[in-house]
């Protein structure tokens, strides 16, 4: 009989390209998984890895093997939330990862409204959707709140879906106060911006050639307070979301970019979607946000469950 934890390492070798990557993925030494593949190989009694130099690669029955893995996991996964809806009531414990700014504005009043179901524990990371991905694929996440630029899309793989929380709308704050709507007027400002190959540093400059100028970053950083404080204080423009002034003052000459929102949604394995304990997360969470004052922002069009 095969074994599901020697076939999820397989399925990570895949995912992750190296041996060296599963481990630090899953927090094991490498030997450790090499000997568990090893094992999968006698089971099934065919090849599933070759050399290539220091690495292995999957041979083509080692694919076949994955797909059905795949499988596999997202059964087991069905049959968790089958097993939890017998509870009739959200149960266990659900572990969130969201960005810095939903983090702040969002989460807060979904875990107050989650206080209600005494038997369900909600923890929370803040995460990067981009990094905190592999997470959710892992199973080290339960949900994840991520957020899309426009003409930047969130890919996921297909065994993960979303669900819309909010569109929120983007501002220009320029360093001096002033509101305007020509960006072209910022070509002179110094700027501040996410890390480098951020979304949101991607979007930011695409702005700036769209208006003609090459931005002078002269700040980074990925948290948003900063660019806040840097704006309040005079020494950078940058580009800021609304849900922001939840948890910060406006600063003066805010300009909102017109038809320039980026979205926010849940992403989850497709699996867990019935998962009444996911379920009242998830709703908690698109709760918390239709309840934020709205300033513009348009609401999630389609909620869970």
């Amino acid at each position: 009989m095969l074994d599901v934890r020697r076939l999820r390492l397989l399925y990570e070798l895949d995912r992750h390209g190296t041996i060296a990557a599963v481990a630090q993925a899953l927090h094991f030494v490498p030997s450790g998984i090499s000997q568990q593949l090893a094992q999968l190989e006698s089971d099934v009694g065919v090849r599933l890895l070759e050399r290539v130099g220091r690495n292995v690669r999957l041979t083509t029955e080692a694919k076949v093997l994955v797909e059905h893995t795949k499988k596999v996991l997202s059964q087991l996964d069905q049959a968790e939330s089958d097993l939890a809806a017998a509870a009739h009531e959200p149960v266990g414990t659900i572990r969130v990862g969201a960005f810095q700014t939903a983090a702040e504005s969002i989460v807060p009043g979904a875990l107050v409204a989650l206080r209600e179901h005494e038997r369900l524990r909600v923890e929370v990371i803040e995460a990067k959707p981009s990094t905190a991905l592999p997470a959710l694929l892992d199973r080290d996440l339960q949900l994840l709140v991520t957020e899309q630029f426009p003409g930047y899309p969130f890919a996921v793989p297909s065994e993960i879906i979303r669900f819309p929380v909010v569109e929120d709308p983007l501002y220009l704050a320029r360093s001096n106060g002033r509101a305007s709507p020509d960006l072209a007027e910022a070509r002179h400002d110094a700027w501040v911006m996410e890390p480098e190959g951020s979304v949101g540093r991607r979007w930011a400059i695409a702005q700036c050639r769209d208006a003609g100028f090459e931005p002078d970053i002269r700040f980074e950083a990925a948290n948003l307070s900063i660019h806040v404080q840097l704006v309040h204080a005079g020494h950078a423009s940058s580009f800021l979301p609304d849900l922001l002034w939840r948890t910060h003052e406006r600063p003066p000459g805010l300009y909102e970019l017109v038809g320039e929102r980026r979205s926010i949604s849940i992403a989850l394995r497709a699996a867990n979607e019935t998962h009444p304990a996911i379920k009242a997360v998830c709703r908690a969470i698109q709760r918390a946000a239709a309840a934020i004052p709205m300033n513009d922002r348009e609401p999630a069009a389609k909620t869970l469950g």
